[in-house]
């Protein structure tokens, strides 16, 4: 089982962004994304959340997690990208709460926000309001479409933005064949690629504010990031002019690299190299195919891809998954299965990687976590804290930053600010 870490633990070794502070005021999973690592890497991270009712995620279920008196909480879904933050809730629409969240904003040093393009400037929290208070601060804003062009106003979802960006016109089964239709991806890569590009833009521009003392404005939208990572699709496009279409499993630039039915199941088959062919023709008893010459080379094994494919599927129906993989891994021909969810969780190299871990609220809650797959010598990331209960640390933050006296949190409280 991995081991449980109480949400007040304390780092065992130094933290890449130590003493760097995150206010987070996105919601849902491409800004929550980029502050979650933020955080993983030793950053403070103060969520700003809505009295009452929080990020939209933490009631995105079934699944919920049950606390130890047995009542529900939040939706399993929250807890996949808070990780290391506290919580404090402030309705910073009202005036009152606006000027406590600019009150907030010289101690600390990134602003993460998601709101609609200029939905913040009448709280007096635009990138230019917010310059004004702390001219040190890397301000960045996270869009569907960015902060101009004709898209700017409209408001961006994961899969809107898979399907206006390409993606899904690469994935799903080919034209012609049973259950062909675009089909998105099965998480929100969407959000997670701009939330990953969205952390690389934030440390770069830290590092800028540092030796600089000016601090910027980060404009990340959906669409590029995805239109980024098109990557060899794009390529391939730009390149012959064709735009390329949907294919099932296969690789537009690389055969036999696919999934093929075995006699129990299926595996995927990654032949990336011309050696590593005839290595998969010699461990397979293909000497036919190996010597075949319209499949020496790559380029001709995607040329003749239908026959080819042809050929091997009766071959790799031959023998079970797990045979297949003993005896092409021992002949270095690249392999695998097609694990479930659960499967992958119980995989022996996840478990050696440490992939799973679990948190622990103050309540104790306890939270099964992925964690995060970076690996450092030095400063790795640590898992000083579970994902935190609404509104968890209101107080203590009010008190340690800004002064606030038990009277004055009441009377926000009253009011509904809190």
């Amino acid at each position: 089982m991995p081991k449980t870490l109480q949400s007040n633990a304390l780092p065992a070794s130094p933290t890449a962004l130590a003493g760097v502070r995150v206010l987070d005021l996105s919601r849902v999973l491409a800004g929550p994304w980029a502050t979650q690592t933020l955080g993983d890497l030793g950053a403070d991270v103060l969520k700003i959340e809505k009295p009452g009712v929080g990020d939209d995620t933490r009631s995105w279920g079934p699944p919920f997690l049950i606390d130890e008196s047995g009542a529900q909480s939040d939706a399993a879904y929250y807890t996949c990208a808070n990780r290391n933050k506290s919580s404090l809730t402030l309705d910073f629409t009202s005036p009152e709460g606006s000027e406590i969240l600019r009150a907030l904003i010289p101690h600390h040093d990134v602003l993460v926000e998601n709101f609609k393009t200029g939905g913040l400037a009448k709280y007096g929290l635009d990138y230019e309001s917010v310059a004004k208070i702390n001219p040190k601060m890397v301000y960045c804003s996270i869009t569907g479409f960015g902060q101009t062009g004709p898209y700017a106003p409209r408001a961006g979802y994961d899969y809107l933005v898979q399907a206006a960006g390409g993606l899904m016109s690469v994935t799903g089964q080919a034209d012609g064949t049973p259950g062909a239709e675009p089909l998105k991806v099965g998480v929100a890569v969407a959000d997670l690629f701009t939330g990953l590009y969205a952390t690389i833009a934030i440390l770069a521009a830290l590092r800028h504010a540092e030796a600089t003392g000016q601090g910027q404005h980060i404009d990340m939208a959906l669409l590029d990031c995805q239109t980024s990572v098109l990557a060899n699709q794009a390529a391939n496009f730009l390149v012959s002019g064709k735009a390329p279409t949907r294919l099932g499993n296969a690789h537009p630039n690389i055969a036999p690299y696919q999934v093929f039915p075995s006699a129990d199941g299926h595996i995927v088959l990654a032949v990336g190299n011309d050696g590593q062919w005839q290595q998969f023709c010699a461990a397979a008893g293909q000497t036919e195919l190996g010597a075949d010459a319209r499949y020496k080379t790559n380029a001709q094994r995607v040329a003749h891809r239908d026959s080819l494919i042809a050929g091997l599927l009766p071959v790799m129906a031959s023998k079970t998954t797990a045979s297949w993989i003993e005896v092409l891994e021992q002949a270095g021909v690249p392999c695998g299965p097609i694990n479930t969810i659960d499967q992958v969780f119980e995989d022996p190299q996840v478990i050696a990687r440490g992939m799973q871990q679990e948190l622990s609220r103050a309540d104790g809650t306890t939270i099964p976590l992925v964690a995060n797959p970076i690996k450092m010598s030095l400063t790795p990331p640590i898992p000083r804290r579970a994902p935190p209960a609404l509104g968890a640390d209101t107080e203590a933050e009010l008190k340690s930053l800004l002064g606030l006296s038990d009277a004055q949190i009441e009377g926000l409280r009253a009011k509904g600010i809190i």
